[in-house]
């Protein structure tokens, strides 16, 4: 129970990225499905739970490479979903959107994982075994599901409340994350 209870804690430490992503990034959309909820969920879990996956496979090959551009990789990436957000709110397309694209959803979906990439660099390092990655992974993508849907409703209603504030507000978030990961 305390392994289970440590890794949802792990994990949500992870997925705050991924909440506040989702939800700035929804903000301009006026309704959603559940299946669009949870497409973009999914996306955002897999790469999350796959990239950490990574960092301990790889941990001692790769682990020079992402300290020197993780920062600058993660900060591009939301510089360009975050513009991207003000982009359109200060024009106001009213277009219906998927998230943006796919691209963008991918694009976000990484920008939030490098840091579980990081992670699982340490843990590599750290000896932690296949089976205690495997349970930490399982958990983190189940959780980033789960912040990642919910980030997309709050995004929602947001939005709705805020209007084209919202969208220029949610870029903001982005960029000023992007600011604080290239800090």
């Amino acid at each position: 129970m305390a392994a289970l209870l440590s890794s949802i804690i792990f994990a949500l430490s992870l997925c705050a990225d991924c909440f506040a992503i989702s939800a700035c990034s929804s903000v301009t959309l006026k309704k959603t499905g559940f299946r669009q909820v949870l497409s973009v969920a999914l996306v955002f879990a897999l790469v999350h739970s796959s990239l950490f996956a990574l960092g301990w496979l790889f941990g001692d090959m790769v682990s020079p490479y992402v300290e020197r551009l993780a920062n600058i990789i993660g900060f591009i990436l939301l510089l360009y979903v975050g513009g991207s957000m003000i982009i359109e709110a200060i024009r106001g397309e009213e277009k219906p959107r998927d998230l943006g694209s796919f691209v963008k959803v991918l694009l976000g979906g990484v920008a939030t994982s490098i840091d579980a990439l990081a992670v699982g660099i340490s843990f590599s390092m750290g000896g932690e075994s296949a089976g205690d990655m495997a349970f930490k992974a399982a958990v983190l993508f189940v959780i980033t599901v789960l912040t990642v849907a919910l980030g997309i409703l709050g995004g929602i209603s947001a939005g709705r409340r805020f209007g084209r504030a919202a969208g220029i507000v949610g870029g903001l978030v982005l960029i000023a994350i992007g600011v604080n990961i290239l800090v």
